[in-house]
């Protein structure tokens, strides 16, 4: 007889059955008290997702993707195209951020901070078991006909679920055109601005089909980071992990008796009530070990320790532990690799912080105008023509800006009629201007120019440009 695959779990997801077909998910309502800790994070982390596109510092929305205008505010600092450099850094520290944790703790980030899971988990699914009930009246609705009761709680459910995902569409759409465009929009009405309400609508019905539908597909198929999560934990990352030791013993879990001594029969503190299994949202078995599809969100731990509670076994059979530690009972410590991930971060951050405490105000850009060489004037005079960019990244306007040479006897004349120009408030000014130089101060064909933009008296920003002239013999 052959023995059976102990293994046969790895090769099938639990939301497809045998015939390939979607199996749906009818996990049971969580409680205890990490469910509790993650209602307070995600509560918290709703509150900010809600309120950051309008909170405003300095006059900067707090948080801004404007992917369009190609202008973004992270932390109220605001980052033009010119500034995209210190944009990759954020980026980049944002991935070592996550990936530290994910050798730490696993795929913590999954459960407790994924918009995925606390959108689904904390909004969705908790109106779900008001509206349909728990596990066992869903099951039941989803068997039976279409009574009446079936109809009205389909309606008003799916109804519940388009006004959020509309709500959630604007809220996103805040954090792209900013949220003063978009209270702008609906005061003037949603059909003025028909090229705004179309894309609206379509993420609307992507919330909808993903809440709705798609569900912890999401985590287990489309998204790539539980692929990753396997590259990065060892057997000391901390995940939520199953004690096979204790739970197994010498003669494997067995269904609970009262008054039986297990322990004398060498069977484990698992009496095999599947409950662990009903609560995931993804439907997996913790006790498998650990898998792609586990996001870290803890349901199995709390209810594993109320089953604990009422059979009079410890707590933690299911718990946040490292392979390391069930094997050997070995600590949680910082390796090598997690100190690597440590060091290379704190340098990233603080080449950040030292980025942005250097970087200026305002950006100032002086190009030649193409096509032109120079001009030879009376007096032996050389004129060369450039355009100039000045943006400005504060919420005040820079005024009187005139532009100097730095270190040689010349002039600057921008075409206009004055000689200074005023920046408006996180806006772009341009225009041109002309360089004469003697003759005589060039150093051949080429020489490098510095200028000096100044604010009524107060010098604001340098930049070079290459000034051209007569080649000489």
């Amino acid at each position: 007889m052959e023995a059976p695959n102990n293994e046969s779990f790895r090769d099938s997801i639990a939301t497809i059955n045998e015939e390939g077909k979607r199996a749906w998910i009818f996990p049971k309502k969580p409680s205890g008290k990490f469910y509790d800790y993650r209602k307070y994070v995600s509560y918290f982390l709703l509150a900010f997702l809600f309120a950051a596109p309008f909170i405003k510092i300095n006059g900067n929305q707090f948080l801004m993707f404007n992917v369009l205008e190609r202008r973004f505010n992270i932390f109220g600092f605001p980052f033009w195209p010119q500034d995209f450099h210190l944009f990759v850094i954020s980026m980049i520290i944002g991935v070592i951020f996550i990936t530290l944790f994910t050798v730490a703790f696993g795929r913590i980030f999954c459960g407790w901070i994924c918009p995925q899971t606390i959108f689904m988990e904390m909004v969705f699914r908790r109106i779900e078991y008001w509206i349909d009930g728990d596990r066992g009246k869903q099951l039941r609705l989803k068997k039976s006909g279409w009574t009446s009761e079936k109809i009205r709680k389909r309606v008003l459910k799916h109804t519940v679920f388009v006004i959020i995902s509309f709500l959630i569409a604007n809220i996103f759409l805040a954090y792209l055109i900013g949220s003063d465009k978009l209270l702008g929009y609906i005061k003037e009405g949603p059909f003025e601005h028909l090229g705004t309400l179309i894309p609206l609508l379509i993420f609307t019905g992507i919330f909808y089909f993903v809440f709705s539908w798609f569900r912890e597909q999401v985590c287990i198929i489309a998204c790539p980071y539980g692929r990753l999560q396997g590259v990065l934990l060892d057997t000391k990352s901390i995940v939520v992990a199953y004690d096979h030791k204790r739970g197994e013993g010498e003669n494997g879990r067995k269904k609970w008796r009262k008054d039986e001594d297990r322990e004398a029969l060498g069977h484990g503190d698992c009496i095999d009530c599947f409950q662990c299994v009903h609560v995931c949202p993804t439907g997996i078995d913790i006790r498998n070990g650990t898998q792609l599809e586990c996001v870290n969100c803890t349901a199995c731990i709390d209810e594993c320790d109320t089953i604990m509670e009422k059979v009079g076994l410890p707590k933690g059979l299911i718990r946040y532990a490292s392979e390391a530690n069930i094997e050997d009972k070995e600590p949680f410590k910082l390796t090598a690799r997690l100190k690597g991930y440590i060091v290379v971060l704190t340098v990233l951050i603080g080449v950040l912080i030292a980025m942005l405490q250097l970087r200026n105000e305002l950006e100032a850009r002086v190009l030649r105008l193409p096509g032109q060489l120079y001009e030879h004037k009376e007096n032996n005079i050389i004129s060369n023509v450039f355009t100039y960019k000045l943006v400005n990244k504060t919420t005040e306007p820079v005024e009187d800006v005139s532009f100097k040479l730095k270190g040689y006897k010349g002039t600057v004349k921008l075409v206009s009629t004055e000689n200074t120009v005023t920046v408006p408030k996180q806006g772009l000014e341009e225009g041109t201007l002309f360089i004469e130089l003697d003759q005589s101060l060039l150093k051949g064909d080429k020489t490098e120019l510095t200028i000096e933009i100044y604010s009524k008296d107060k010098l604001i920003e340098t930049t070079k440009v290459n000034f051209l002239g007569p080649r000489s013999f």
